[in-house]
């Protein structure tokens, strides 16, 4: 099954970057109303995540997940069940703000924009073509995973 294409409505700001982080397309658009929402949803095949009952009720997106936390990683867990989503092969792949796929910086790209500090992991610093930030696999990844290890420990043992 194909991985899900995803919008996120303005109220799962703090989901966003989490559901990046698992590799998953997701748009979020704060700034449009709902009526723009569910067409972008509608025109990019995207499923609309919502806390938005009234929403759903009287705009009826054609494909959506209610989410009912107000906490993101109790949101995440809804987003991998409602989506039945399976582990990705590697996560930190997409840019946590743009959500374009990052891409191994160049060596001159590492040397100029990365701080010396992120040389001393083996991983590649990687660069989002779309806004231009810079990432590398440090402890604050370690974090995130072990975070991640807490909300999905089905997925990482």
């Amino acid at each position: 099954m194909a991985t899900p294409r995803l919008l996120a409505d303005a109220m799962l700001g703090g989901l966003v970057r989490w559901l990046r982080v698992l590799d998953l397309d997701t748009v979020y658009r704060p700034e449009l109303d709902d009526h723009a929402l569910v067409a972008l949803a509608a025109r990019e095949e995207r499923i609309l995540l919502t806390r938005d009952r009234h929403l759903i009720t009287f705009l009826r997106p054609p494909r959506y997940l209610a989410i009912a936390s107000d906490r993101p990683l109790s949101q995440l867990r809804e987003v991998v069940a409602g989506c039945a989503l399976q582990p990705p092969p590697a996560l930190f792949q997409r840019c946590l703000v743009c959500n374009t796929p990052l891409r191994d910086a160049t060596e001159a790209e590492a040397l100029e924009l990365a701080p010396p500090s992120s040389r001393a992991f083996s991983d590649p610093i990687r660069r989002c073509p779309g806004c231009g930030r810079v990432y590398w696999l440090g402890s604050h990844t370690r974090r995130m995973r072990a975070t991640l290890g807490q909300a999905l420990p089905e997925w990482f043992r």
